[in-house]
Parts: C-alpha cells; structure tokens; sequence
C-alpha cells in the first residue's frame, strides 16, 4: 500500500432514517440505537472510530432525534447534528446538513456493527470508499478498478468487481468539491431524491479521482432487517415483524 498522504481528522455517523425494515423495534427505537447482542450498533461504531484516533464525531440524526441527543450526553466529543427533511428526502440531505465538516472526514453508517477496527484506519493516499471483492453475482453497487483507480460503478451490481460498503474517507480538496457539488445538487437543482454517493459516482464522476480501501466482508456486519436481526441475535425471535 502506499504511503498515507492524508489523515482522518473527524467523523460523520449518518444516523437520519426511519428503519423501516426492522419494525417494529424501530417504531419507538432509531435503528441506529437498537442492541445486538447487548451493543447497541452505533456504540459499535463510535468505539471502533475512538481505537482509531479519531474523537471528533458528528452524528446525524432526523428521526426520533431527541433519543440522540440524549444518548450523546454521555459520549465526548459527540456532537448531534440534525436533519430536517429527513422524512422527505433521501439521505443527500443528512450530508448536506453536515457538509461543513466534510474535509478530512471519514464518512459511515450508524447502523452496522463494525467487528474489525482497523477498516477505520485514518491514514489514507485517495479519497474513497472501502469495497470488498465480489467474484459472483450480487446487486450492491460495484465498482470496476484500474490500477487503484474507481473507473465505473454500477448501481445495480453484477459479477467481478468492488462492492462498495458505507464507509469513505474524504481530503480536504474533495471535501471542498463535494460540498460545492452538495450545494450545487441540493439547493439549485432541488436533487432531493438521490443518495449522497450519487455525486461522486453518477453525477459528477468526472470532478473526483477515487481510490479503494480493501477489506474483507466479515469485517463489517450489516443489518438490514429484522429477519437478520434475529439470526444475530436470538432474544428478538418472539417479535413478530410488521
């Protein structure tokens, strides 16, 4: 790998949605706060990013907000950032809410449980998203890599490429750029409906020159619903989903 050139110096926990997957836990609970076997999945994270060095920690939040801000009462260096038009818009409008605080930034969900700290490693040579190689089929987003270099994605996958998971790092110059293009898409062009990750790799892929961070899959465990809730933790199999 070569050598680090930038360095992580904060972190952005999107933590705005409504979980509507995993109802009914997430009706009085926001998914990012609900336990898995005992943890709760952003504690997860907060702690793998503070392994990491890494203390400056803004968490988004929109729904059910006020368990948020209640919860970071006890978490230094937290601070909560909250997102009005989370119940109308796609999560573009959680990053562009915290779009002040985008350089050096590391970027990831709050819902996943993170079982490997070093995928947060502050060090970085490019701006990008950390991927894991999917040899077969599968319909994540997938990137094609050339020389370590993102050259395409695809947002309805297929087969030998990067997969490309909810956690990125960002210098300072395409921080810059991404909140310029945030303000651009958001405000002018009223973009409300997309992802935040649709600027780099589908709209203005041409203003951004990304790179990867390779992991294996096991490292992040993602959930998505509240079937796979139960597989990982047993004491929610007597709730019934909605």
């Amino acid at each position: 790998m070569a050598e680090s050139i930038h360095t992580v110096k904060r972190a952005i926990i999107m933590a705005a949605g409504l979980g509507n997957r995993m109802h009914p836990l997430t009706l009085s609970t926001p998914k990012p706060l609900i336990r898995v076997n005992g943890t709760r999945m952003i504690d997860s994270v907060v702690s793998a990013l503070r392994k990491n060095g890494i203390y400056e920690i803004y968490v988004v939040a929109g729904y059910l907000k006020e368990q948020f801000h209640e919860w970071a009462k006890d978490q230094e260096g937290v601070t909560v950032i909250e997102n009005p038009y989370f119940d109308t818009c796609n999560n573009i409008s959680s990053l562009y809410c915290a779009r002040e605080h985008l350089e050096n930034s590391i970027i990831l969900d709050g819902d996943q449980i993170i079982n490997n700290e070093k995928i947060l490693d502050p060090g970085f040579t490019r701006s990008g998203y950390n991927a894991v190689w999917s040899e077969g089929e599968t319909d994540e987003w997938l990137m094609q890599v050339e020389d370590g270099i993102v050259k395409s994605c695809s947002r309805t996958g297929g087969s030998h490429g990067w997969q490309l998971f909810s956690v990125s790092r960002w210098s300072s110059e395409d921080a810059r750029t991404m909140k310029e293009l945030l303000e651009l898409e958001f405000e002018k062009n009223m973009r409300r409906d997309v992802y935040w990750d649709d600027i780099p790799m589908f709209l203005h892929p041409d203003r951004f020159t990304l790179g990867i961070r390779i992991m294996n899959r096991e490292d992040i465990l993602e959930i998505d619903s509240l079937e796979e809730l139960q597989k990982i933790d047993s004491s929610y199999l007597n709730i019934k989903g909605e």
